[in-house]
């Protein structure tokens, strides 16, 4: 029987794509994974670094420097406790042994011979307005000492101030000859140079003016520039020579006598000042030496007053002594008391201080195992962070890996995706019509046609 077909086929170079689509495709499907390929993606675990290693040591430590670090400073803290609470019951024996002693030493008071006591409290009382006297005494000689102190401090300071001009005025003494302070120079005119050289200078001036005149006479008597005329101006220029250094020396005398005369007033003026200043100084001196004289006589009369009442206090000791007799046997047993409660008192202040020292240990025993807990979670953290950071590593050798173990199929997967998109984009060439002999291998062909997909379109038959 006669069988007309009617095939659309893409594009000659889109089947040519598909075959060789079709063969990578199944040649990749051919090449399974080695266990190599496989082991570079499995995933995998970072390990403990060493700062972790380290806190799981530390953690899992008993003592010393573990978890139970504490342990020790809370047993001594125990036993000290133990150790306060019986000294604490021994002070309370012994204090009220000492209040039953005390409560029996009242009887002694009501003795007739206690009015001793009183007379000798009397007799002190008296001796405190003579010790009152002889203290506002005292201050008032201490206080008359400060201001000549105060004054001969006030000398020196004058006496040194003085010496400042006695030095100076050293310096002036003798020839006065060199440079610096104290000579010569030192007091000459500033202005003394310019002065010299003007007067100098106009006499040159009128030097020039009178050999002119000579030269004028010369000419009208008809003898200029003969020997006679010579002679005239030699004799005057070597007179004029002698004017002019005379007059320069004269000048310089002058100046240098000028400075004489203030070196000397210069002197006699530091003299003068420093005179002056000492005699200040003298005075300040002899008046805080009046002063402190005055301050011993007012300190002997204090004493005086001291004495006094140490006299009267004496009285009021030897009343106290004879009262003191009476009072002997109950002080005695006063002092025994008064000794067996400072022995309580002392076993309460150790018992106490045990006590705080336990307390301490006890403290003290939180904060080792706070700050061990500290160092564990620190060490932990840290550890975590590192690990975290090797995890990170591990993971991108593995991606990187599986990227080069995968990259051939997503290449082959990238070139199916464009050509499906060809073939959706062209559609038949052309079509052409045959009539073969019926076969298993044509009905085959034609059931993978009318199924369609992918593989009867890329496979079509060629002419």
């Amino acid at each position: 029987m006669a069988v007309t077909q009617t095939q659309q086929l893409p594009a000659p170079f889109i089947s040519a794509l598909g075959e060789k689509y079709g063969a990578g495709l199944g040649q990749l499907a051919g090449q399974p994974f080695s266990q190599a390929q496989l082991g570079a993606v499995r995933p995998t675990v970072a390990p403990q670094t060493g700062l972790q290693q380290q806190a799981t040591t530390l953690a899992g430590q008993v003592a010393p420097g573990g978890v139970a670090a504490y342990q020790p400073y809370v047993q001594a803290a125990g036993a000290a406790g133990t150790a306060a609470g019986t000294q604490l019951g021994l002070a309370g024996t012994g204090l009220a042994g000492a209040e039953t002693g005390l409560a029996g030493l009242g009887a002694q008071y009501a003795d007739p011979t206690f009015a001793g006591i009183q007379g000798a409290q009397a007799t002190l009382g008296g001796v405190q307005p003579f010790i009152g006297a002889a203290e506002t005494g005292l201050g008032g000689a201490g206080t008359t000492l400060g201001t000549a102190g105060t004054q001969l401090t006030g000398a020196g300071t004058a006496m040194g101030g003085a010496q400042q001009y006695i030095t100076g005025a050293a310096g002036l003494t003798g020839t006065g000859a060199g440079t610096g302070a104290g000579s010569i120079a030192d007091y000459m005119s500033p202005y003394q140079s310019q002065v010299i050289d003007t007067t100098l200078e106009e006499f040159d001036r009128q030097a020039a003016m009178r050999q002119q005149g000579i030269s004028d006479a010369a000419v009208a008597m008809g003898g200029f520039g003969g020997g006679r005329e010579g002679v005239m101006q030699s004799e005057y220029q070597a007179q004029s020579d002698k004017n002019r250094a005379a007059i320069e020396a004269q000048l310089q005398q002058q100046g240098f006598s000028q400075a004489q005369a203030a070196r000397q007033a210069d002197l006699a003026s530091r003299l003068g000042i420093g005179g002056a200043q000492q005699q200040y100084a003298s005075g300040l001196a002899g008046l805080a030496g009046a002063r402190s004289g005055l301050a011993g006589q007012e300190a002997q009369f204090a004493q005086g007053q001291l004495g006094l009442g140490q006299a009267t206090g004496a009285l009021a000791a030897q009343q106290g002594a004879l009262a003191q007799g009476y009072l002997a046997p109950g002080q005695f047993e006063a002092g025994l008391q008064g000794q067996a409660a400072g022995m309580a008192g002392q076993r309460a202040g150790l018992g106490q201080a045990q006590l705080g020292l336990g307390q301490y240990q006890s403290g003290l025993a939180g904060t080792t195992q706070a700050l061990r807990q500290a160092d564990i979670g620190t060490l932990g953290q840290v550890g975590a962070i590192d690990q975290a950071q090797l995890q990170a590593e591990e993971d991108a050798r593995r991606e990187y890996n599986r990227m080069q173990l995968y990259e051939p199929y997503e290449r082959m997967g990238f070139f199916g995706q464009g050509l499906t998109g060809l073939m959706g984009g062209y559609p038949a060439q052309y079509q052409f019509a045959q009539q073969p002999n019926v076969s298993p291998l044509a009905g085959a062909l034609g059931i993978a046609s009318t199924v369609g997909g992918l593989y009867g379109n890329i496979y079509g038959k060629k002419d």
